[in-house]
């Protein structure tokens, strides 16, 4: 492959619109400006003008410092952990083109469309101590230009629509995590807790395209939209999962609620089973009976930094039609505070979707 010796810069804006977040709160902190500086690709990286960024748990999250474990600071309200660097330039996923390139960096790449890898592992040519993630360690997709390193911008080919595309990168990705995690095959029987949302209803695809049968937890409104996605049975989340299901009747369990269903969701899973967490809408704190992990041989992973095949292994399951998008609607970048509210209403199927103008 050929490269470049310095940066590829067509003629592009000095300044872009974008949504600037201006420090934990509301969504009064939600700034739109069109001011925003361009950014500029260091060696190594490619500049990319977004096109669709989707909503997720993680902006409402990282706004309102959910993340932090501390009190009063929100010392540690990103996802790594860290403080978070304001005015942040949140959206974790991206959809775009390539509109410049820098040093070392195929100028052949200008023009690719990309989904961008949101748990990344090198920035400006260098690697990182600790991975970043897109909007939340760094500036992300809320924004006419993005600046990733070349290795997360991903070329995808496909008929699919912007907006489609984006409603991928951070639920797909986390739910294909999460089922490489737990290793789950043809074999399995896995359960899925919060299948409604975003990575629910992609952990449903996904593991159907593995083989796997299927259980959803979600409300009982939301039953049928899960069967059409591959799911067997669709149980409504007041349902007792022990007298319904039965105590060590599945093999993996995907949970992204928590709450204090957690230790039933311990008592269905069989000997040896798995279970697979990246989330906890329900709340952060779980009721656990330590035996019932030991006796019953249990395996629980915390999933948050993606395995190395993940997202390609995402990529190539996008192009070959293996998952569909499920956008539920759309609204303008300078809508955010809409569609975060409509988000945090619950009422739809899986991905709200926000659009980049011109």
């Amino acid at each position: 492959m050929q490269t470049n010796n310095t940066s590829t810069m067509p003629r592009l804006p000095t300044t872009m619109s974008g949504v600037q977040l201006t420090g934990h709160g509301d969504v009064d902190r939600l700034r739109w400006s069109d001011s925003i500086p361009v950014p500029r690709p260091a060696r190594g990286d490619v500049l990319i003008r977004v096109r669709a960024a989707g909503v997720n748990n993680t902006d409402i999250n990282l706004r309102t410092a959910w993340y932090s474990k501390g009190d009063g600071a929100a010392r540690d309200a990103a996802w790594s952990g860290s403080p978070v660097q304001f005015p942040r330039i949140q959206g974790i996923d991206a959809c775009g083109h390539v509109v410049a390139v820098g040093a070392g960096v195929d100028a052949a790449r200008i023009g690719e469309r990309v989904l961008v890898e949101p748990c990344l592992l090198q920035a400006g040519g260098e690697a990182l101590a600790q991975p970043w993630f897109l909007g939340s360690d760094c500036d992300g997709a809320f924004a006419q230009y993005l600046v990733v390193a070349a290795r997360h911008a991903h070329r995808i080919d496909s008929t699919l629509g912007d907006a489609e595309l984006a409603s991928f990168p951070c639920s797909y990705s986390t739910a294909e995590n999460m089922l490489t995690r737990a290793a789950v095959t043809a074999a399995d029987r896995v359960l899925v807790t919060g299948a409604s949302g975003g990575v629910g209803s992609a952990a449903v695809q996904l593991a159907r395209a593995r083989g796997a049968d299927v259980i959803a937890i979600t409300s009982a409104d939301k039953r049928d939209a899960l069967r059409a996605l591959g799911a067997s049975r669709a149980l409504s989340r007041d349902e007792n999962l022990i007298d319904t299901l039965g105590r060590s009747s599945v093999d993996v369990v995907v949970d992204l609620v928590g709450g204090e269903q957690w230790h039933d969701l311990l008592e269905v899973l069989r000997s040896g089973g798995r279970l697979a967490v990246a989330g906890a809408i329900g709340a952060p704190t779980v009721p656990v009976d330590i035996r019932t992990v030991y006796l019953k041989d249990l395996s629980i992973f915390g999933c948050t930094v993606l395995e190395p095949q993940v997202f390609a292994r995402l990529v190539s399951r996008i192009e070959q039609g293996e998952v569909r998008p499920l956008v539920a609607r759309t609204y303008a970048l300078c809508e955010i505070r809409e569609a975060q509210q409509d988000f945090l209403a619950k009422r739809h199927v899986g991905k709200i979707v926000l659009t980049i103008p011109d």
